[in-house]
């Protein structure tokens, strides 16, 4: 029997981190913003030029701030628009997640945004992660109709929670798919597959760009010039290891 092919989830931070992606091999990007923070809801232009150039499914991270996941009325009405913006532009789902003050799911909230997003697919981003008890959180995400959570087994990376990952999956019984993520790299995306069991997998795949900048003789505190981006050739090593 041909074994399962993994699917790889490409988190984008701009339109040249998609288009990398995209020409290294990835079945699917996240396009997102502000990725030292753990990823924020991209600009407009951002996302319209993406969704124009990109010819893999799109997904768009929902997510107004950084910190925690508890949203107030504003933030609330923030993501509604910025999902209406992702059905307009055509895009294929959202990536959501919101949580209440007790660290559960916040389902009130979660089942307005899928509404808002009718027909366009939906993934649980790594606010699962943080949730008081994450089998309580896979139930709350598949009555949602999430198609899958994005989770590192609540651990600092996906290998140091493969073992969790495991189990979530094996709960999830086929209700909801299980993508790993965090630290995943082209050396250990196969070890990870094959501890965890899982046929996803979601990874920055960057590499850190030098300014074309002529500098000042003294860099200005806070002010680096080099830049994050998704490498297409770490995108194709990922890729590689996974059919390996």
């Amino acid at each position: 029997m041909k074994p399962t092919r993994v699917r790889l989830e490409v988190a984008a931070n701009s339109l040249a981190s998609a288009l990398a992606a995209q020409a290294g091999g990835a079945d699917r990007v996240e396009l997102c913003e502000n990725l030292g923070e753990g990823g924020c809801t991209p600009s407009y232009g951002s996302l319209a030029m993406t969704r124009e150039r990109l010819r893999i499914p799109l997904y768009v991270l929902i997510r107004p701030r950084a910190g925690d996941f508890v949203y107030d009325t504003l933030e609330r009405d923030t993501m509604l628009r910025d999902i209406e913006m992702c059905v307009r532009l055509g895009c294929d789902g959202i990536v959501i997640g919101a949580l209440t003050a007790q660290a559960t799911v916040d389902i009130e909230l979660c089942r307005e945004l899928m509404l808002a997003a009718g027909p366009l697919g939906a993934t649980f981003h790594r606010a699962f992660d943080v949730a008081r008890d994450q089998h309580e959180a896979l139930e709350d995400a598949a009555a949602l109709g999430c198609e899958r959570v994005l989770t590192s087994g609540a651990r600092a990376s996906a290998m140091e929670g493969a073992e969790t990952i495991a189990g979530l999956l094996q709960r999830a019984c086929g209700r909801i798919r299980v993508m790993a993520g965090a630290g995943v790299t082209p050396a250990n995306v196969r070890e990870l597959v094959r501890r965890s069991g899982i046929d996803e997998v979601h990874a920055s795949a960057r590499s850190l760009c030098a300014t074309s900048m002529n500098l000042r003789s003294e860099p200005v505190p806070g002010l680096a010039p080099e830049h994050w981006r998704s490498d297409a050739a770490i995108v194709r090593a990922l890729r590689e290891s996974l059919e390996s």
